[in-house]
């Protein structure tokens, strides 16, 4: 078996709708989805799969954007994005179950919205 190397393209926001409609009517699967906080800013990874090759999409969004949802295309994509909402605060549209903040319990609201990134912990081998 070959196995071929991922792609990622950054996309604008614009254009998440129009490019996961492609990869569904191309017969790919919905791998995942994930959201990072960089900054001030959010990166959400879409990961798609056929015949083992996998390709990836990416949009950079600002904490006050709304993300529009892809459940209509991949029904179980509102898992991803109530998780989002709720670890993050992204807000996400449309979604086919929306379980409004409730799908994640936390002791704080959006606990990785304002988390930032120290240099320190135990990944860093100290």
């Amino acid at each position: 078996m070959k196995i071929e190397q991922q792609t990622t393209v950054v996309i604008g926001i614009e254009h998440l709708i129009g490019r996961v409609e492609q990869f569904r009517k191309g017969g790919y699967r919905l791998v995942q989805v994930n959201c990072t906080k960089i900054g001030e800013e959010f990166e959400i990874n879409y990961s798609f799969e056929k015949d083992y090759r996998f390709e990836n999409i990416r949009i950079i969004i600002s904490p006050d954007s709304e993300v529009p949802s892809i459940s209509g295309m991949y029904w179980g994509a509102f898992v991803y994005e109530n998780e989002m909402h709720d670890l993050f605060g992204v807000a996400v549209k449309g979604m086919n179950i929306d379980f409004n903040g409730n799908f994640i319990k936390t002791s704080i609201p959006y606990p990785f919205r304002n988390l930032q990134f120290q240099g320190e912990g135990p990944c860093q081998g100290k």
